[in-house]
């Protein structure tokens, strides 16, 4: 047996067979002296040693932004579970019921009946109809309020305890079950209050699959990466039209759109790797050089001994002598964003943005599905629709910057709202009108798109998700106001939509250019980044 000083060996063996019996014992980074390592923030390390978006990014990209279809899912299920079925006269009412009439509310009860039955849709189930009609907006307001809710909790929580891939967890989790329940909810009210549940968990999907999905991918790849997670939301939709066909009754349809989140938990989680970023400011360096050395060996890259991840601020500090500071936890919570001059204009500019981006594409894509055609069929084409402007807002991103994009495809959007309202009573006005919708939906959705990167890389690691957790809440609390804004009828929706894409596009004025520029993990790092930017 060996001493505490290690001069004795076992007397079966040499010391070196005996080493080989043992695990290898994992490197300890944060012993290592500050003489003999070289800080890299994580941008520098991974641009220089691991490789900015190769085999480990396209895999942990591809199946972390999974969750977007999940968030699809439960988001727009209402569109079919809520819809309003048609109806038709019962045989022997005769003269009690018409069957040209435009709706059910001045017919005699008993005359008439739902087709497919009343377990066709909720509105079927309870009557949700003429004085009741509200309450399906009703339903769809406190989903999205709850998803308001839960993107500020979840975001709060990505932050700090939990982390992105804790978090992502904890929303499927909530999702399965929600929805589950929600399947067999037995009353109006016990439905209301489900989905205000599924719609406070749903809240945190896309935003803790978002930042898990990019924070590992470099500066140069992140735009177009990004961008790239949307296809996966569409996609979603897409799907769900398909689901809903197969499983016709609102019921079944809850159950269906749950078992993905089941499987994701169990075939999809397991195979996502925590964000590096997040454990290197939560002071787990050792965590996160382990995943940092699993990028590189995977992207066929070396990743040198005594290469050791900082915080920005540190990295950039060429007299930091304190080398545990790097192995304290790093945290901020919207306070701290509120507090620094550089960060709370930001802040607020990017609340405003996303509340105004938010009534126009809801908005939209409502007045796109209250075209009397297949339910299916419009679900389908409006999710393919948005599609192109994806791909051209994420071949533009790189080469215009997020700052020209945020303002032309907002203003974009707002000229064809603008113009569907002065169409007045001019030849095919129904036509033109339709195109206007499509091509400002259009418009609208690049802007979407693009608000997730562009949010991202103005805060920086340390309060990232907590800033993204308060723009996700004003597009929540804009989604809450579309359907009464398309309420108004006539002309005022267009006439709405119209001024909040130029509102929009606007305030994305005053926000600084991010193209090329690093992604701070500290509050100091960034105010210390920002001022050598504009020194420079």
């Amino acid at each position: 047996m060996a001493t505490a000083g290690g001069s004795e060996t076992c007397s079966h063996g040499s010391s070196l067979d005996s080493s080989l019996l043992l695990p290898t014992k994992e490197p300890n980074w944060e012993a290592i002296p500050e003489s003999e390592s070289e800080k890299l923030c994580i941008d520098d390390m991974l641009d220089v040693y691991c490789g900015e978006f190769g085999s480990w990014q396209l895999r942990h990209f591809v199946l972390t932004s999974l969750a977007w279809a999940l968030e699809a899912f439960h988001t727009m299920v209402m569109i079919f579970a809520d819809q309003e079925p048609g109806w038709r006269c019962v045989e022997g009412s005769g003269s009690r019921c018409d069957e040209k009439a435009e709706s059910v509310c001045g017919l005699e009860p008993g005359s008439w009946e739902w087709e497919g039955g009343p377990g066709s849709s909720t509105v079927a189930q309870w009557g949700l109809v003429c004085r009741e009609k509200y309450k399906v907006g009703l339903v769809q307001a406190l989903f999205f309020a709850g998803c308001m809710i839960g993107a500020g909790v979840f975001g709060h929580l990505s932050d700090s305890s939990l982390g992105r891939k804790g978090s992502l967890k904890t929303v499927c989790i909530l999702n399965a079950i929600f929805g589950c329940l929600t399947s067999i909810a037995p009353d109006y009210f016990t439905y209301l209050l489900l989905r205000f549940l599924t719609g406070f968990s749903t809240g945190g999907v896309g935003l803790c699959s978002f930042v898990l999905a990019t924070e590992p991918v470099g500066p140069t790849k992140r735009g177009a990466a990004g961008m790239s997670t949307f296809y996966f939301f569409s996609t979603g939709i897409a799907l769900l039209s398909g689901i809903a066909y197969i499983f016709p009754t609102w019921r079944a349809l809850y159950v269906a759109s749950s078992v993905p989140s089941i499987l994701f938990l169990f075939l999809v989680i397991p195979f996502i790797s925590e964000s590096p970023r997040w454990y290197l400011v939560r002071g787990k360096i050792n965590k996160a050089m382990k995943i940092m050395q699993a990028i590189a060996k995977s992207n066929g890259n070396n990743l040198p001994e005594g290469v050791i991840l900082a915080l920005d601020d540190e990295a950039n500090d060429a007299s930091n002598d304190n080398q545990s500071s790097s192995k304290e936890a790093v945290s901020g919570s919207i306070v701290d964003v509120i507090r620094s001059p550089v960060t709370c204009i930001r802040l607020f500019l990017a609340i405003g943005i996303s509340f105004t981006c938010s009534v126009v594409y809801y908005g939209l894509s409502l007045n796109v599905v209250n075209l009397e055609t297949n339910i299916h069929l419009s679900v389908l084409l409006n999710a393919v629709a948005e599609m192109p402007a994806f791909t051209i807002t994420a071949v533009l991103l790189d080469r215009f910057g997020r700052k020209p994009l945020a303002i032309g495809t907002q203003w974009f959007s707002a000229i064809f709202c603008l113009t569907g309202c002065v169409v007045g009573s001019v030849r095919m006005r129904e036509v033109i009108k339709m195109g206007c919708g499509v091509l400002g939906i259009f418009g609208m959705a690049g802007t979407y798109n693009l608000l997730f990167i562009y949010t991202a890389e103005l805060f920086p690691t340390a309060v990232r998700n907590a800033a993204l957790g308060s723009a996700t809440q004003a597009a929540q609390m804009g989604a809450i106001l579309a359907p009464f804004v398309v309420v108004l009828g006539g002309v005022l929706p267009f006439l709405v939509f119209g001024i909040c894409g130029l509102v929009g596009g606007m305030l994305a004025y005053y926000l600084p250019e991010t193209l090329n520029k690093p992604l701070y993990d500290t509050m100091r790092g960034i105010e210390e980044g920002e001022a050598d930017w504009r020194i420079t």
